[in-house]
């Protein structure tokens, strides 16, 4: 019996596994179908794969948000499959996106840190997977698998034949950072332009700049497939949107964070747990132009996607292109007194964007509420592509949702986050599961955590952890995200003898 599958029926149904061990696990019906041969590769689709940094679930106006413009996003929510309810595996940048890029979670890729040496090389990267069948794989702006503080980040054998490299758009690497030198190539200097105008301009900025690489990208002529990243740093903090963007906004008009007075005393008892900023109320900074300033960068990014929708449609590429829009993780955005990252694990961080829209294959303007992780991304497309999924991924296919041959409501009962020493500082380790109804975190090691009911507390103000009346359900759910630990554990190579 394969690790795979208990752990993918433990995902699906955590109190059956429990109830009934290797039987559920022999009869689950959450393990990989077996593919065939791929496809030759004049049907394979490109892939166009958009992931912003920092970007929240709440930003998109086709999806209910009031305020921040999205047309062109919006035209992808029409055109395909919006899952409202994707989760990151770690609300950290590196972590993320090795779970995502692997389709496992941080700790079983050993990839839980900002900063760390080298990418381990646990397992590989769905981009070297593709450029192996054939993908012409290019990709613009960060990467990030390992540091790229004080040095260009160390590339792994990730696939990408084009790699324009720019972690983020401040000038540390000189011309190592791909960016920077276009801008000089442009007659432009970047210290210069902030200095200027307290801000990049749109047409120089670097969102814009990984929009053409991509549109540069899709315009070369190839016999087989491709497979872009946009991996902008947008809109990710110090949040230096151009000011016509924010012009947009105007402050009057922008609500306040998700806040309480209580918040501050909340966060006071989490003080021994890392996070990047201290609890702040509203009124102590400016709360109202720090969300216009972020909503401003996300319209800048809907305008370049705009350009690359426009790019599509020019080449007679859009109909066999399977675009993917997401993030990394989200941002706290002042919701309880926080801003930025850490170890937390609010909806509005750890909850973020999942758009897919190939309208030849897959539904157009279907919104499924179910649970799904980023970690599903990769099963979907090797799936999608005929290609086996391995035993060691633990994300599960969402073919069947986007194809519409499966409840579009239904996918996961739980969902799980981790935070493992993932920032500089107190070096804490945290989980969090996550049912419809119910968030339990688990800050390990300082006998401290949180439970939220969801369906009655949406705003996550309300921390049921020492309410004897939710005692049981602190139990339950405890036990779950116990045996959620146990399964995610790498136990090493497949078992070829009895000894």
């Amino acid at each position: 019996m394969s690790t795979h599958v208990s752990r993918r029926d433990f995902l699906a149904s955590t109190a059956r596994a429990m109830a009934v061990g290797a039987m559920a696990a022999a009869t689950t019906d959450t393990a990989p179908a077996q593919a065939g041969s791929p496809p030759p590769a004049a049907q394979r689709p490109n892939i166009l794969w958009i992931c912003t940094d920092q970007q929240r679930y709440d930003t998109i106006a086709a999806l209910g948000h009031q305020h921040v413009h999205t047309p062109n996003i919006d035209k992808l929510v029409a055109s395909g499959v919006a899952f409202t309810h994707a989760h990151c595996q770690t609300p950290i940048c590196t972590a993320s996106r090795a779970s995502f890029l692997t389709g496992m979670y941080p700790s079983t890729v050993h990839a839980c840190m900002n900063g760390t040496a080298r990418w381990a090389h646990v397992a590989p990267l769905i981009t070297k997977t593709l450029a192996d069948l054939g993908y012409d794989c290019g990709l613009a702006g960060k990467l990030h698998l390992s540091a790229a503080q004080g040095r260009v980040e160390q590339r792994p054998d990730d696939g990408y034949r084009v790699f324009h490299w720019s972690h983020h758009p401040d000038n540390d690497w000189g011309k190592n950072n791909a960016y920077i030198a276009w801008l000089l190539s442009q007659g432009h200097d970047y210290n210069r332009l902030r200095k200027q105008y307290g801000f990049i301009p749109a047409a120089l900025h670097q969102t814009t700049w990984c929009a053409q690489m991509a549109a540069d990208f899709i315009r070369q002529q190839r016999s087989g497939p491709w497979l872009f990243s946009l991996n902008c740093f947008a809109p990710h903090p110090p949040f230096l949107p151009p000011k016509e963007y924010l012009d947009r906004y105007p402050l009057d008009a922008v609500p306040p964070p998700l806040f309480r007075p209580a918040d501050l005393q909340a966060q006071a008892r989490l003080k021994p747990v890392n996070f990047q900023t201290t609890a702040l109320a509203p009124d102590q900074y400016d709360a109202r132009l720090n969300r216009a300033r972020y909503w401003a960068e996300i319209e800048l990014i809907d305008e370049n996607l705009g350009r690359l929708l426009a790019t599509l449609r020019e080449t007679g590429q859009l109909d066999n292109t399977v675009i993917i829009l997401t993030s990394d993780h989200g941002e706290t955005l002042g919701d309880h007194g926080l801003r930025q990252k850490g170890c937390r694990f609010y909806e509005g961080l750890v909850r973020v964007p999942l758009i897919f829209s190939w309208p030849a294959r897959f539904k157009q303007g279907l919104r499924s509420d179910a649970l799904v992780e980023l970690t599903d991304i990769v099963p979907t497309l090797l799936e999608a592509l005929g290609l086996p999924i391995s035993p060691q991924i633990q994300g599960r296919c969402l073919l069947p949702i986007l194809e519409g041959k499966a409840d579009p409501h239904q996918h996961r009962e739980l969902v799980r986050c981790e935070y493992f020493g993932a920032l500089p500082g107190p070096q804490t380790r945290a989980t969090m599961i996550r049912s419809r109804r119910y968030k339990l975190v688990t800050y390990h090691g300082h006998g401290l955590g949180e439970l939220f009911d969801l369906e009655n507390d949406p705003g996550e103000f309300d921390n049921l952890w020492d309410d004897p009346k939710h005692a049981q359900t602190r139990f339950e759910m405890l036990l779950k995200d116990f045996d959620a630990l146990a399964f995610a554990v790498d136990i090493g190579p497949e078992r070829v003898a009895a000894f």
